[in-house]
């Protein structure tokens, strides 16, 4: 995130009779939030949690923020996080990683993949051996989050994950974003899991994009933001699910559905408890998807 002007600006008007204002640090991006007390239009990334609606970077910097006590001024996201100097190093860590391995992919070939993909129970004669989550190799479920074969898988997905990291990481915060990445990495793995064939292999950050999809619906709905936009990038993405071959569609609705979930529970956390329901909501998720996993094993061995 750039530093903030030394002195206010004006406030930045419409860009036109039927456009949304901008937000008045960043020109060109549209926002429907603007600041409790100067109202000026701000983003998401600007945005900063307040007793009452959200405040910018200056009113809280210069102490014209209502709260009390030494932490009261301290820039927050709209889910609580502190805001960083980087507001995308998450994301970008996420898309090294997932690069990184890709590169293993390359290096290594079809041994690594197989070694690694999601899987629930088969025998795998590449390597000589049953495998399989449900033979105790429970870490397919996430290292298969990371995992691409294809230069268009792992490009469409990096690309999504650079869009709505952008969007979702600045309103949650690090840890908080990263919570919403992994468990609907799992929730994909673990809908995957139980309902695919057990000799169904699947791969890729399919199923964590989608739940960054989901964060950002919650989001934008939680910001009183046009709706219409996110209902056309959800439907089309749905449609492009369930009408493309060889794309495990558990995996995307197990993470888009673990992403809205656990976010909603981020984002509509009362003040006084937010810490306890933020943690339960991620606790809660993590634990159906444990629950589903054991009952899949159960049944399959």
């Amino acid at each position: 995130m750039g530093q903030a002007p030394d002195s206010p600006q004006e406030p930045v008007g419409p860009q036109g009779a039927h456009g949304p204002p901008s937000c008045y640090r960043h020109p060109g991006r549209e926002t429907g939030i603007s600041c409790t007390r100067c109202e000026r239009p701000i983003c998401p990334e600007c945005m900063i949690s307040a007793s009452v609606g959200f405040q910018c970077p200056e009113c809280v910097r210069t102490g014209s923020g209502t709260g009390h006590g030494p932490d009261a001024n301290q820039p927050r996201t709209l889910a609580g996080g502190t805001i960083a100097a980087d507001s995308f190093l998450v994301t970008k860590i996420l898309i090294g990683i997932n690069a990184a391995v890709f590169v293993l992919v390359l290096v290594l070939g079809e041994r690594f993949v197989s070694e690694t993909e999601l899987i629930g129970y088969a025998y795998n004669p590449r390597l000589d051996e049953v495998v399989g989550v449900a033979d105790g190799e429970w870490y397919r479920l996430i290292t298969a989050v990371f995992l691409h074969q294809e230069v268009p898988h792992i490009l469409f997905n990096l690309l999504g994950l650079w869009f709505l990291g952008r969007m979702v990481e600045p309103a949650l915060g690090r840890s908080r974003y990263l919570a919403v990445y992994l468990l609907s990495g799992l929730g994909g793995s673990a809908l995957a899991y139980l309902l695919a064939a057990p000799n169904q292999p699947s791969l890729g950050a399919s199923g964590a994009i989608f739940g960054l999809m989901g964060a950002f619906a919650v989001l934008a709905r939680r910001m009183n933001l046009d709706m219409k936009p996110v209902a056309v990038i959800l439907a089309v993405s749905l449609l492009l699910t369930f009408t493309r071959p060889d794309i495990s569609w558990e995996g995307h609705i197990g993470g888009l559905v673990i992403g809205a979930l656990v976010t909603l529970g981020l984002v509509y956390a009362p003040r006084k408890r937010r810490a306890l329901v933020q943690y339960t909501a991620c606790a809660g998720a993590l634990l159906v998807i444990v629950v589903t996993v054991i009952a899949r094993t159960a049944s399959l061995t």
